[in-house]
């Protein structure tokens, strides 16, 4: 078993062949600024999340999220 290379190896020499054909993944700076269109859309949903859940304080002032009942 000494000899078999393990599958994580077979994985990372196949995708390295497939890096010198393709080239790298693309990447972009992660300190822009969002635009209006993305402030939109991440304000829709985090509304239609928030809109799932209902807070449930108990007696001693903890609180916890319980999914909100369909009526």
């Amino acid at each position: 078993m000494a000899g078999k290379e393990s599958f994580t190896s077979k994985f990372m020499r196949t995708t390295g062949k497939v890096r010198l054909i393709f080239g790298p993944a693309q990447t972009s700076a992660l300190d822009h600024p969002m635009t209006e269109e993305n402030q939109q859309l991440l304000k829709e949903q985090q509304a239609q999340e928030k809109a799932q859940w209902q807070t449930v304080t108990r007696a001693d002032g903890s609180s916890y999220i319980v999914p909100r009942q369909q009526d």
